[in-house]
């Protein structure tokens, strides 16, 4: 059972835009009923160029990512993961993240962010759409827009200036106690080593705290 006195900080960097973000969610969440961690999420504005300002090269990689993409989906049960058909400044869909967090709904709102975003049912860009979506999980909408006017835009650009410290340029981003993990298929070499900091929990201690 986790010790949450003596639980050590694991942060993840994540965007809704990101299919590797949504890919990691849900396992990065696991890992606190496996290791003696608090993960912490950070919301942060993965920057993407568009097709007309990328190099073949790098058209190239957009394709091969989703490929690769999908093939870890397929792993998971076929999550869906449709390309967006534009470049995504997710600051309201972060900004959302940050207000249902602190309402003790971070894992619902953001499980319907990514999954919605990916079958291309959400424009993570749009406040309204945001708002509609804490609504559909019984959050006030009239609150979110006072957050995203206020406290909200202010817990999003500490986090930028956060992640700014933390060198991270891309996501899903672990830090655990300074050193990166980056990508969903890094999570193995992760889970190595908060096993080799002695935070893996006892299966049995588990099992009868259940």
């Amino acid at each position: 059972m986790q010790d949450p006195t003596t639980a050590r900080e694991l942060k993840m960097y994540s965007d809704y835009k990101s299919p590797y973000a949504f890919l990691a969610f849900d396992p990065a969440f696991a890992l606190e009923k496996r290791f003696n961690i608090r993960l912490q999420w950070k919301p942060f504005q993965l920057r993407i160029k568009g097709s007309g300002q990328r190099s073949l090269y790098s058209e190239y990689k957009v394709k091969y990512s989703y490929m690769d993409a999908r093939r870890w989906a397929n792993k998971r049960g076929g999550i869906i993961l449709k390309g967006p058909l534009k470049i995504y400044d997710t600051a309201p869909a972060l900004i959302g993240g940050l207000f249902a967090e602190r309402h003790g709904k971070l894992l619902d709102y953001s499980r319907t962010a990514f999954e919605r975003f990916f079958r291309r049912e959400f424009e993570a860009d749009q406040p309204d759409a945001v708002a509609a979506l804490l609504a559909s999980i019984g959050l006030s909408e009239v609150a979110y827009r006072h957050y995203l006017a206020g406290d909200g835009q202010a817990a999003y650009e500490a986090a930028q200036a956060e992640a700014a410290a933390d060198r991270v340029f891309g996501v899903p981003m672990f830090v655990f106690e300074g050193e990166q993990f980056w990508g969903y298929d890094r999570m193995g070499l992760l889970e190595e080593r908060l096993a080799e900091a002695g935070l893996k929990l006892d299966p049995r201690s588990r099992v009868i705290a259940e």
